[in-house]
């Protein structure tokens, strides 16, 4: 199948402000991209690319006094298949972990391991260890905490989440991937798009979508602690130890967001 993505974000400056974006689709889809994925600013300003840390695409631009508009759009090839389910995925002991996936069991900005490693051994100390675990991490996670835009705040952590029972996507990705930590298993959050293909509209505005990967048997694997289950048509941007790791927009100075606007449609031959 292909699937249509693309955004339209406008923001307010009083005077010009330096800006970091990742709108950008991850490298891992790049093969999947038919023709070329677009970013263009209102009014035209330069974009620097570079791949951070953690092999995202990000740019750095200055947004001129007045404000800016970003708008993108791509057309991307999908397996239309759902996310990959493998209950024979082991859970590796952290002394064979591979140097580069340990950071994912540290605790981060919005994933309080210290605050959260009693609870997850009191709730999964007897699920055995591998996928059933983080299985039942995630289904605790989506009948722990109810989902609302109107729950949504920019500082909320897994703990507050936990405490709360309340948020957005990112806020059961937290949860759920601190959870995974604090059992040993390396989770790191994911933001991308994910529309509603294979299940019923929502009649609420689309949005940008976060979930979480675990490190089983040697390769990464999708969980969504909000839907519990395999979707079809994720479209990864960015990764990182949480959302702090892969903010769509970055100002340096103040802005006020006046427009945001996502799609992401399965394109239906005619």
């Amino acid at each position: 199948m292909e699937i249509k993505v693309g955004f339209e974000i406008t923001y307010a400056a009083a005077q010009p402000t330096p800006m970091v974006i990742m709108l950008s689709i991850h490298p891992s889809r790049y093969s999947d991209i038919v023709g070329t994925e677009r970013i263009v600013t209102e009014p035209d300003v330069p974009i620097g690319f570079y791949r951070d840390g953690f092999g995202n695409v990000c740019g750095r631009l200055v947004a001129p006094a007045g404000g800016i508009t970003f708008r993108g759009h791509a057309l991307v090839r999908d397996s239309g298949l759902p996310d990959v389910v493998n209950p024979a995925a082991e859970q590796i002991p952290i002394e064979q972990l591979p140097d580069e996936v340990l950071l994912y069991l540290m605790p981060s900005r919005y994933c309080e391991t210290d605050k959260l490693t009693d609870i997850a051994w009191s709730l999964f100390g007897n699920a055995p260890p591998g996928w059933a675990r983080v299985q039942a991490i995630t289904e605790f996670v989506h009948n722990h905490v109810t989902f609302g835009y109107q729950h949504a705040h920019h500082m909320k952590s897994a703990h507050d989440v936990y405490e709360q029972r309340a948020g957005v996507c990112r806020d059961f990705a937290h949860l759920a991937l601190t959870l995974c930590r604090c059992m040993g298993i390396p989770a790191r959050y994911c933001t991308g798009y994910l529309g509603d293909i294979g299940v019923p509209r929502d009649p609420a505005p689309m949005d940008f979508s976060g979930w979480f990967e675990v490190y089983l048997s040697g390769q990464w694997y999708t969980f969504d602690a909000r839907h519990n289950v395999p979707r079809i048509g994720r479209i990864l941007m960015g990764t990182g130890r949480d959302a702090a790791d892969v903010a769509l927009t970055t100002s340096f100075g103040r802005m006020t967001l006046a427009k945001f606007l996502v799609v992401t449609d399965e394109v239906v031959a005619a």
